[in-house]
């Protein structure tokens, strides 16, 4: 079993780290959260173990983040809190099991086992790509060709929303539910607003045009064959 560690206590981390390799698991570490992120997303792990309480970026931070940019690792979170409301934020973030520290080495070991015995995670998308048009999911990152392109939060819900939806006709109603949860029609222009912002960022000065309106249907992005 090949186990992501992060967890900031040198002293746990050391103990978890040995009594795992005299059980012959693999075990990489990380300090912080941002250091296990990278090693989560850069390396392919059987389980991930992750302190609730990280410097910088926590446990809950890291674990939605993962998450969020569909990454599927069965992870164990440890923590020093112990109520009811603290496990379910922690299993609502994502996480799939909870252990409070102090632990009994024998209980982490067995809900390893546990989490490493389930289905392996389906392969997921963390890029998506039309043309020479890239998203990053896990750094929020949008490329052109060579070019970094900045968009505000709702302008990249929108860009990929539509990518995912590449070569589809995506109406006005699908972006309202969709990108803004709107289950009605708010009676503004507000998609048509920031389908132009978009466009003037992904398209304007740049060919060919991706992000094309459909007449009387909606909008549409594509790459020419």
């Amino acid at each position: 079993m090949i186990v992501l560690l992060v967890e900031d206590d040198a002293e746990t981390a050391a103990y978890i780290k040995r009594s795992l390799k005299e059980h012959g698991h693999v075990v990489n570490h990380a300090a912080t959260g941002r250091e296990g992120l990278l090693l989560a997303t850069q390396s392919q792990h059987d389980v991930l173990i992750v302190d609730r309480m990280l410097p910088g970026m926590d446990g809950l931070a890291l674990v939605k983040t993962l998450r969020g940019a569909g990454q599927a690792t069965p992870t164990l979170m440890l923590t020093t809190l112990s109520g009811i409301d603290d496990r379910v934020e922690g299993l609502n973030a994502g996480a799939d099991d909870y252990l409070v520290k102090p632990f009994a080495f024998s209980e982490l070991l067995a809900r390893l086992n546990a989490l490493a015995r389930r289905p392996p995670p389906a392969q997921v998308q963390t890029t998506l790509q039309v043309g020479d048009l890239k998203i990053d999911l896990l750094k929020r990152r949008v490329t052109r060709g060579s070019e970094l392109i900045e968009l505000q939060p709702r302008e990249f819900q929108l860009l990929e929303f539509l990518m995912r939806h590449a070569d589809q006709i995506v109406t006005r109603t699908m972006l309202l539910e969709g990108v803004w949860e709107f289950h009605f029609d708010p009676k503004t222009n507000v998609v048509e607003t920031h389908i132009s912002r978009l466009r003037s960022k992904v398209d304007r000065g740049r060919q060919p045009e991706l992000i094309q309106t459909i007449r009387g249907a909606g909008y549409c992005l594509r790459a020419p064959a």
